[in-house]
């Protein structure tokens, strides 16, 4: 009990001295009285210069209005990620099925709702119950558009009236699909984040499969006017382009997928360079089909906004085979280092890592090493790439390995036991340690580690304040399910389970992790609404439109149990493109819990930090959350959180984030916990934070949804009395 009592002193002692009110001066480039873009500004600083609710009156906040979107659906585990906009006193939202709305920002009163899949060509089986974490907004002084990716569409409308932009693109959209440079229109592809404006530009990413049939992810800039697209930078680099060398089979570009921003950009406007955060390439855990450093996923990508150009590069891992990607832009900063100040750029990783870089260069400010790292593998045809950059400071932000000294000091000594066995028979003690037969332990955890909240930086102090998981989860790879020269729907329907379900459902169709299982599906679930949610896609789920009609009709007969056709019907022959026929699968995104459902390690299990920049120390470090029967003994562990930090003038940061559906501001130089309030759902997004006719409001999306808890339909704005 020792490290839980450890924690909860720093609770109650050291740090948390009585400060007295925070009002400050701030640099006038980050002064706002909206928060007119994702993240608060395209510096991505999740910073307010507001500063009427202050470390001296934020008890005395209370509900100011409450707007329900009306389309949460609890059976499916909806969700609301969005940080809000505010522009001119008019706040844009997304619901969670994908309408984008605007409302009074100081009423909370409806003024329009655009309804993408309600739209002449919408198709609802690609928008219902994906996630929109962002909208943009553009302006010339005429026009006002807002910009939205829903499916695999990216949509423009009209800002004052919300009807479609007709022209832009094809009557208000864009196909994501067109314009990558090879035929991708069977593949997944969408963006859950926003987009972001340079002049008359739009710049976008996506989200794709994580399997082997991914689409590629490269950058793309559109004319916000027409559509046209403008520029395209490949994250998966074309023979003579900078990063080909770094891919051993000279025709992988042809056919790996992945690398991807879907993440969001930053960008520093005044010198035109865009800071792009790409992703691991596929397959996530297996790269024996992409052998070499694989540039440029998982790299801190800067561009010529205008053009789309590579100025610079920084790969924070090598070879991903862990899923460890950028899960956030960076934050664009300025430093006192070595006696001087210097434009950076702060990058949180899952691994708990910041890189501190260069703005203009992308060198690191402090010293980074190339490590040693393991590269023992039992599957075939893997290479691992021998070493991985740490940096020295600042210090990571969570653990990164697990031994028995970290099981859950809270379970009888029972289960200690025989979760320290579970864990001794895993790969464990290094968090590079590669995926294995055995089983090999994910620490940090998928979802990091940072995590894609973003960070929030305060320019008057130089903390840079980062939520942050620690959750150990277990990877363990198996053969692939081979072709049978003469496949029954029964035989098709497993191997096709096996190549693209397995990963996020387990093995036996059980679950795990965040995703749900697939066992006694509703016996009123036919065939047809199957296969639609097969080609549309669901939230996490992407689509499977690469699969043919007869493959999607087996894997249907497997998971509904159709006995009758699963036997006596045959599939026809397939080709499979040998860079996709991988021979190793995952088992799951499975979490290392005990037997109640709490996690199998000690805490705490989420946190929030605050980072010295100018020194590269860590100013404070708290336990973020809570489970409520641990903490009606007094136990503070922290939980899974997702969502950011806001931090303003007034010395507060203010979050939500955590499963316990509190929101909750801390004192931002000392961590001290000053007012939490409870949500009518877990806010799993960033809060905003503006002012409306001199009154300062900070308003959060409560969609729920995730880790099992209840969905909710509402954004709730916080004013003073």
């Amino acid at each position: 009990m020792k490290n839980i009592l450890a924690w909860n002193l720093l609770l109650v002692f050291g740090m948390f001295a009585a400060m007295p009110s925070c009002k400050e001066s701030t640099p006038a480039s980050t002064s706002s009285k909206g928060w007119e873009i994702y993240g608060g500004s395209k510096e991505g600083t999740r910073y307010s210069d507001l500063s009427q609710v202050d470390t001296s009156n934020v008890q005395q906040l209370e509900i100011a209005w409450t707007y329900h979107t009306g389309d949460a659906d609890a059976a499916h585990f909806s969700q609301i990620q969005c940080n809000p906009i505010i522009i001119n006193g008019v706040l844009y939202g997304t619901t969670p099925q994908q309408k984008v709305f605007a409302i009074d920002a100081g009423k909370g009163t409806p003024i329009w709702t655009f309804n993408p899949s309600g739209e002449p060509g919408g198709d609802a089986g690609f928008f219902v119950m994906n996630n929109i974490r962002g909208i943009t907004y553009y302006s010339n002084g005429t026009d006002q558009r807002i910009f939205f990716t829903a499916g695999p569409y990216l949509h423009s409308v009209d800002a004052k009236t919300g009807k479609p932009d007709t022209a832009f693109g094809q009557k208000g959209k864009l196909d994501l699909h067109d314009g990558l440079g090879r035929d991708v229109k069977d593949l997944y592809i969408t963006y859950t984040s926003p987009g972001i404006i340079y002049k008359d530009l739009i710049i976008i990413g996506s989200r794709v499969d994580e399997g082997p049939n991914a689409a590629p992810g490269h950058i793309r800039a559109y004319n916000v006017h027409s559509g046209k697209q403008e520029w395209i930078f490949h994250t998966i680099p074309q023979p003579g382009e900078p990063g080909y060398e770094t891919w051993e089979d000279p025709e992988a570009w042809k056919h790996i997928g992945g690398a991807n921003c879907w993440t969001g950009f930053t960008l520093d406007e005044t010198k035109g360079i865009l800071f792009v955060p790409v992703g691991s390439a596929s397959y996530d855990f297996y790269g024996g089909k992409r052998k070499g450093a694989n540039l440029f996923a998982n790299c801190l990508l800067a561009l010529d906004a205008a053009t789309g150009k590579h100025i610079w590069h920084f790969q924070t891992v090598r070879h991903d085979l862990w899923d460890r990607d950028l899960p956030a832009a960076p934050a664009l900063v300025t430093v006192m280092h070595k006696g001087k100040k210097t434009e950076a750029v702060a990058q949180p990783t899952k691994t708990g890592y910041i890189f501190l870089l260069d703005r203009l260069t992308g060198e690191p400010l402090f010293p980074v090493e190339e490590v040693p790292v393991p590269t023992a593998t039992d599957l075939a045809g893997e290479k691992p790439w021998p070493t991985q950059p740490r940096p020295i400071k600042p210090a990571p932000l969570v653990r990164q390995s697990l031994s028995a000294d970290d099981i859950n000091d809270l379970l009888s000594e029972e289960e200690q036991e025989s979760l320290k066995k579970v864990l001794a028979s895993l790969s464990t003690g290094h968090m590079f340690n590669t995926p294995s037969k055995k089983g090999t332990i994910i620490f940090p955890g998928y979802d990091g580690g940072a995590e894609w909240g973003g960070p929030a930086f305060d320019p008057v102090t130089g903390l840079l304040y980062v939520n942050a998981n620690e959750m150990a989860w277990v990877l363990t790879m198996v053969d692939a399910e081979k072709i049978a020269e003469h496949e029954t729907w029964l035989d098709a329907g497993k191997r096709i389970y096996r190549q693209n379900c397995m990963n996020c459902h387990g093995p036996n169709r059980e679950g795990g992790g965040n995703y749900p299982a697939l066992t006694n599906v509703p016996k009123n679930y036919n065939y047809q609404q199957f296969t639609e949610l097969l080609q549309g896609g669901r939230r996490m789920m992407p689509a499977f439109k690469q699969l043919n009609e007869e493959e999607r009709k087996a894997v249907a007969s497997f998971i509904l149990e159709n006995k009758a056709e699963q036997a006596n019907k045959f599939l026809t022959p397939v080709v499979i493109d040998s860079f996709l026929n991988l021979p190793y699968t995952g088992t799951g995104y499975n979490k290392f819990l005990a037997k109640n459902g709490l996690p199998a390690i000690r805490p705490p299990w989420g946190t929030l930090n605050a980072i010295d920049l100018n020194t590269g120390e860590i100013a404070w470090k708290i336990p973020l959350g809570s489970e409520p029967e641990l903490k009606a003994k007094g136990i503070g562990t922290g939980t899974e959180n997702y969502g950011g930090p806001v931090v303003t003038a007034g010395g507060l940061v203010f979050i939500a984030a955590t499963k316990d559906a509190k929101m909750r501001a801390f004192n931002k130089r000392t961590g001290k916990l000053l007012w939490e309030y409870g949500l009518p759902a877990s806010g799993f997004a960033t809060p905003a934070v503006y002012s409306v006719n001199g009154k300062q409001y900070i308003v959060i999306a409560c969609g729920g949804g995730k880790l099992k808890t209840k969905s909710g339909d509402s954004y709730v704005a916080f004013a003073l009395p």
